[in-house]
């Protein structure tokens, strides 16, 4: 069986080690599981996360006081102000602290559970006097091909809101802590679920980068297919469709959230804030839209490249027809002047050497010439650059 008869999988599995396989599958796929017959609200911290630190931003129309590395109890203070108090935890990595601020801020097991036990799917619940929001963070991966991602979780309240990172990807919030901090746009008239608003919509703004670069990647191995098609394009090929289903199942589950967010009638979210909320939930239709045209133009590679790769073995077998064809009669005269009969006119020709390779010649020429004409010699295809 020949390379370019072998379906697109079989030429993967062939490229593809399955320890490499296993990896990429946990990196991209894996949600969080709980063991059999463990307690519900049991937190598993992972052994390499960052210990956690708490970063308070509280502000209104006429003051933003920032603190950092407080101390769980030192937020106890702010559950009753008429400020809106901001409440970053950075890095899951400290259970007692953790356990701490749910004590503090009446945080269900269940709901501290999902925060820590990470990665969980996106999603939203709703505690009455609080709401649980669950989205993910994708940025370039800066080492090599595809991306980074991180559950960022959010405890939206009355005055205040939680908001729990990984800690293993740099901190994307600074620009709306300096927004708070300068008093620049409407952030500092608002609540905290307009707050919300502008970290979710940060989150989902940061796709939008993500997705350029898987545009750049597929445009630039379109051309390397057409013009010099070969097996190891197909792992590539393979590799961005399953960058693309795993970002389509992060955002997914967010259009969910964001339809919760606007049809509930929690006071929690004010119906001006819902108007914003909107905004968000059409750029979540954005990406999804983009991520479905991707992964279609992923699934046609397959198609250009086993297109391209038939193209290469016809321009191959062309050549050795050609090659073959010319040889063929040459063939047939110098079998017939092979044989040993006694009785040949033209073995005792003193010119029969030199006019048996005229003949040879001539036919080879006249082969090429006929060929040439008739545009056989030339490429089935050919690509001009730009």
């Amino acid at each position: 069986m020949t390379q370019s008869s072998l379906s697109p999988e079989v030429l993967l599995r062939q490229s593809l080690t399955n320890e490499e396989e296993e990896e990429e599958e946990e990196d991209y796929f894996d949600y969080f599981y709980d063991e059999p017959g463990s307690e519900p609200g049991t937190l598993s911290i992972e052994p390499d996360a960052p210990p956690s630190r708490i970063v308070l931003i509280d502000y209104s129309q006429d003051h933003a006081v920032r603190k950092s590395d407080l101390t769980p109890n030192a937020l106890r203070p702010y559950l009753g102000t008429n400020t809106v108090s901001w409440m970053d935890i950075q890095g899951l990595g400290s259970e007692e602290v953790l356990k701490q601020v749910g004590e503090i801020f009446k945080l269900h097991p269940l709901l501290l559970e999902d925060i820590v036990n990470v990665p969980q799917r996106a999603k939203i619940e709703d505690y009455n006097d609080h709401i649980m929001l669950i989205a993910h963070r994708v940025r370039p991966n800066r080492e090599e091909d595809g991306f980074e991602s991180e559950q960022v979780s959010f405890v939206l309240g009355k005055r205040y809101l939680l908001t729990f990172q990984e800690g293993e990807l740099s901190d994307c919030f600074d620009p709306v802590r300096d927004r708070i901090r300068a008093n620049q746009g409407k952030v500092c008239q608002e609540g905290a679920d307009y707050l919300v608003y502008l970290l979710l919509d940060m989150l989902i703004d940061e796709y939008f980068p993500l997705l350029e670069d898987y545009e750049e990647r597929i445009e630039a191995l379109e051309d390397t297919i057409i013009r010099n098609p070969s097996s190891q394009l197909m792992e590539e090929i393979y590799n961005i469709r399953r960058e693309l289903l795993a970002l389509r199942r992060l955002i997914w589950p967010l259009r969910h959230v964001m339809n919760v967010l606007l049809r509930d009638t929690n006071s929690l979210i004010s119906s001006d804030a819902r108007i914003y909320f909107r905004d968000c939930y059409d750029h979540i239709i954005q990406v999804l839209d983009i991520i479905e045209a991707y992964r279609e133009l992923a699934s046609s590679l397959m198609e250009v490249y086993m297109t391209s790769m038939s193209n290469k073995m016809n321009e191959v077998m062309k050549f050795l027809t050609v090659i073959s064809t010319i040889f063929i009669p040459l063939t047939f005269i110098a079998g017939v002047y092979g044989m040993n009969f006694e009785y040949m006119p033209e073995l005792k020709s003193r010119w029969g050497y030199i006019i048996t390779w005229g003949v040879m010649l001539a036919i080879a020429g006249g082969s090429l010439i006929f060929f040439w004409r008739r545009g056989w010699l030339q490429p089935s295809y050919s690509i001009k650059d730009d």
